[in-house]
């Protein structure tokens, strides 16, 4: 399985502290059925700015490091992008990443509490240039909990989204987990990853979440999202069904 949202460069974002941080979880991601890891530092959220030249010399590094200790891991380079209002235009300089350097995908991270009025156009903008947008963790976003329509308009305009593992397997709780799958039954998500920072409380459990969507909704559902990774990292075109609103007049309890 690849796994393509991760914290496992280590000392550069709330990650792995240490080389050693990111050999255990390098180990763990193996023993979950991992071989490939996107390593997406965070970007532009306020706290880290991790720009291209950076990310890349520590991916290097630590596939040197993965290699000496025998662990048979491939990191491929990525980035965790904060929305913000000057990314399409900074697409031509050095700072910004795609996933893979495919020049196809881009994480792109909203804030937890809401979406920003600009987003429905930057999200297009990125597409007119030739990038397709993955938004992440959109279970986690309020906004989107209390409105699922405002996601279900991104990716009916061509976005992407992209849940975490722990919301799947339900140890960020069952509402949570209820309207991860109600994203996943509604279409409006494609891939899952396990946007690991440590090897505790917020570890590589890709294995674990795709067993989850194996049980609930079938082998066939778990083939589709895992394909999806397999072919995002390498610039093609991954499978999407016509996504559909969730029609419910209560979210989640919140209104």
């Amino acid at each position: 399985m690849i796994d393509i949202h991760s914290h496992i460069l280590p000392g550069i974002d709330d990650g792995a502290k240490t080389v050693e941080d990111s050999l255990a979880m390098a180990r763990q991601a193996y023993d979950q059925g991992i071989t490939k890891i996107v390593a997406t530092p965070h970007h532009k959220n306020g706290t880290f700015e991790n720009e291209r030249r950076i990310i890349l010399a520590e991916v290097e590094r630590l596939n040197e490091k993965l290699k000496e200790e025998s662990i048979h891991i491939e990191v491929l380079p990525g980035q965790e992008n904060r929305i913000y209002g000057e990314l399409v235009e900074d697409l031509s300089g050095e700072e910004l990443l795609t996933v893979n350097r495919n020049g196809n995908y881009m994480l792109i991270e909203f804030p937890s509490s809401h979406l920003p009025r600009y987003a429905n156009k930057l999200l297009f903008d990125l597409q007119v240039n030739g990038i397709i947008p993955i938004i992440v963790h959109p279970e986690r976003n309020r906004e989107i909990m209390e409105n699922p329509e405002r996601l279900y308009n991104l990716v009916k305009e061509g976005a992407l989204s992209q849940l975490t593992g722990k919301s799947v397997t339900g140890e960020m709780g069952k509402k949570i987990q209820k309207f991860s799958f109600d994203l996943i039954q509604s279409n409006l998500t494609h891939f899952i990853a396990s946007d690991a920072h440590n090897t505790t409380n917020r570890p590589f459990d890709l294995g674990d979440a795709m067993g989850t969507v194996e049980r609930e909704f079938g082998i066939s559902t778990r083939y589709m999202l895992q394909e999806n990774a397999e072919d995002m990292i390498v610039g093609k075109m991954v499978a999407k069904e016509i996504p559909e609103k969730i029609r419910r007049k209560k979210i989640l309890g919140l209104f």
